[in-house]
C-alpha cells in the first residue's frame, strides 16, 4: 500500500448514523403514500435519486413532492423529512476527522446528498456547537454539485481530478458495499463500516500500518 495522503468520508452512516425508519414517517407525515418504497439508505431513485443527482432543484423536487402528497409542501416541510435520515452525530467523529487533519492528512466529504441535508449541514447547528459540516474538512464533494450520484464511477473521477488524487495514496470510507466496490475498482484503498459503528480503531490500525 502507498503512504495514505487523502481520507474520503461518506456522510450518511460514516460520520452521521442513519435512521432510515425516522425518514419514512417523516415524509409519510407530509402525505407521501409510499415513501417506504421510494426511499433508499444507500441511493435514492425516483425524484428522491433525481434531486441527490442534480437533475432536479431542491424547488422542483418541493414541487413534485406537493403533487404526491395533493397538498402544498413547504420547504422548511422537505428539509425537516429529509433530516430524519440523520439518527445521531457521535462526537468521536468529529474528534477524529480534526485530529486526522492535525496530524495532515486532507479529510474530504463523498456524499450522495441534496440542497436539503446540506442546509443543516452547512449551518450552526450541524454540531451542537456552533461549527458547519465544512469545519471538519478540507473540501467537499456532492452528488447534486458533480451531477452523478456513488456508485457511478463518475463521481468519483469527479473527485479524482477536483483533488489531483492518485487512488492508490486514498482511503475511501463508506457504509455502502456497492460504493466501496466501484472506489476498490478504480484503486482506492477502503473501509466498508456498518451504519453508526465505531469506525475509529478500524481506521487507526489500517492508517498504522501504512507507515
Amino acid at each position: 500500500m502507498n503512504r495514505i495522503r487523502t481520507i474520503l468520508f461518506d456522510l450518511g452512516g460514516v460520520i452521521i448514523t442513519i435512521d432510515q425508519e425516522q425518514a419514512i414517517e417523516r415524509f409519510s407525515a407530509l402525505g407521501l403514500k409510499d415513501a417506504r418504497q421510494q426511499l433508499n439508505p444507500y441511493t435514492q431513485t425516483g425524484i428522491f435519486g433525481d434531486v441527490e443527482a442534480g437533475k432536479i432543484t431542491d424547488e422542483e423536487f418541493r414541487e413534485a413532492i406537493s403533487l404526491m402528497a395533493k397538498r402544498e409542501v413547504s420547504w422548511q416541510e422537505c428539509c425537516h423529512a429529509w433530516r430524519g435520515y440523520c439518527g445521531g452525530l457521535p462526537q468521536r467523529n468529529l474528534d477524529k476527522l480534526l485530529d486526522l487533519r492535525k496530524r495532515g492528512y486532507r479529510v474530504v466529504l463523498v456524499s450522495n446528498t441534496n440542497p436539503f441535508m446540506m442546509s443543516w449541514a452547512m449551518s450552526q447547528e450541524f454540531d451542537g456547537h456552533g461549527h458547519p459540516l465544512s469545519h471538519y474538512m478540507d473540501s467537499m464533494y456532492m452528488s447534486y454539485k458533480i451531477g452523478a450520484m456513488k456508485p457511478d464511477p463518475r463521481f468519483f473521477e469527479a473527485v479524482i481530478k477536483g483533488e489531483g488524487l492518485h487512488p492508490a495514496e486514498c482511503l475511501f470510507l463508506d457504509d455502502g458495499q456497492r460504493n466501496v466496490g466501484t472506489a476498490r475498482s478504480m484503486g482506492f484503498n477502503t473501509m466498508c463500516p456498518k451504519n453508526g459503528e465505531d469506525w475509529t480503531q478500524d481506521l487507526e490500525r489500517l492508517l498504522s500500518e501504512d507507515l
